[in-house]
């Protein structure tokens, strides 16, 4: 199996590991009982709502072989999705019809999926960055980057930004894909496999990065604006003192969302850099909001919501352990999650328990969900893209 520049050091058995999610890869590395990988069996509970298909459809072979998070994303009506293969759908989202489908050819898809300024944006595992047009699917252009791409390219319409895993931040034209500016960043000896998507706040490229840092640059010429450190090495291992920032950041109420590994759960000011606020917790996941809570997948699998500005937990679940969850999502009076038997499970967003489930895609779900009124939309590690309408 090959591996991205950023991998070269590690030594085979981590290289292995690679494959299985960032926390609970390392909780193996950490445990000598076997009995303590096995998932958490499902509590019983009183449904009290239920997770029913509107449609679903088939987006070639979703997240293939390697441990890739492709996430779908929405943009007006239509819901856009690719798989590892090279698929890459345009889907109604109300009605599940297929607008258009486009297939790549010779390429793996490892990054994706951005949309924005009428464009559908990839990333792939030959160092491409790939711009459809969102109305048709047509290829409108390619560029070539530093290395591979694990995550979704952000755009305003003007730039297109990108984050590489040998640690560069890139700013693209929009129109032509012709490179504006580069940022440049270290890169750690050993990191978890993914990289989170940049986002774009006014007129900055913010970025998370695997030396435990979150970065703002200038959109229009990538000059640094900011540096904010959410997690600081520790420890003598290369495994000890891995801090990544895999999981997507969130601009919630003007303040930036950034769980880390090892570090910090923070909440950082967009326009200073300044942490508002933080709590110790370890993550390889995004984080979601609602209720005036923020939510988090902590290590070892727990669901946790927290109140910003306060220390404690507002509620936990613990119920989940070792499922290798997907990062929450805040919608309508819930907080979805998906885990590696394929399993989506809805807690209240008020105390946490569990008040639905549904089985989605035998393989699982790794990608970030998405939400729409009180429909939930769920990208199935085999490539089942489905609606579900919570009644």
């Amino acid at each position: 199996m090959s591996h991205p520049l950023r991998y070269l050091r590690l030594i085979p058995l981590c290289a292995t590991l690679l494959l299985l999610s960032g926390c609970g890869m390392f909780d193996w590395l950490k445990s000598k009982d076997e009995k303590a990988l096995n998932p958490m069996k499902l509590a019983s509970f009183t449904e009290e709502v239920r997770l029913r298909r509107q449609w679903s459809v088939s987006v070639g072979d979703g997240q293939g072989d390697k441990y890739n998070r492709l996430d779908p994303a929405i943009a007006g009506n239509s819901i856009y999705a690719a798989g590892n293969n090279g698929v890459v759908v345009a889907v109604n989202r109300d009605s599940g019809r297929t607008e258009w489908k486009q297939r790549l050819k010779n390429e793996i898809v490892t990054g994706g999926v951005g949309v924005g300024g009428g464009l559908v944006l990839l990333g792939t595992e030959k160092a491409k960055v790939i711009a459809l047009e969102a109305d048709t699917g047509a290829i409108r252009w390619e560029s070539s980057v530093s290395s591979e791409v694990l995550s979704a390219p952000a755009t305003d319409g003007r730039t297109v930004v990108v984050q590489t895993v040998d640690g560069k931040l890139i700013g693209l034209d929009a129109r032509n894909g012709q490179q504006r500016w580069i940022y440049e960043s270290q890169v750690p000896a050993l990191s978890l496999r993914g990289t989170s998507a940049p986002i774009i706040v006014q007129n900055s490229a913010i970025a998370a990065l695997a030396t435990g840092t979150v970065i703002a640059v200038a959109l229009d010429n990538g000059t640094l604006r900011w540096e904010e450190r959410v997690a600081i090495p520790t420890g003598r291992s290369d495994i000890d003192r891995m801090v990544d920032i895999d999981g997507n950041l969130a601009e919630v109420e003007g303040q930036i969302l950034a769980p880390s590994y090892q570090g910090y759960f923070s909440a950082i000011d967009p326009t200073t850099g300044q942490t508002r606020w933080r709590v110790k917790e370890s993550s390889s996941n995004g984080a979601s909001s609602g209720f005036g809570n923020v939510y988090i997948v902590s290590a070892g699998d727990i669901v946790k919501a927290y109140r910003p500005g306060q220390d404690a937990t507002t509620w936990t679940n613990d119920q989940l352990q070792r499922r290798r969850l997907s990062a929450p999502l805040g919608f309508s009076n819930y907080v979805a999650v998906g885990d590696s038997e394929g399993y989506v499970h809805l807690l209240s967003q008020s105390d946490g328990r569990f008040m639905g489930r549904v089985k989605v895609d035998g393989s699982g779900v790794r990608a970030d969900m998405l939400a729409f009124g009180s429909t939930l939309y769920v990208f199935g590690n085999s490539g089942t893209l489905a609606a579900y309408q919570v009644q």
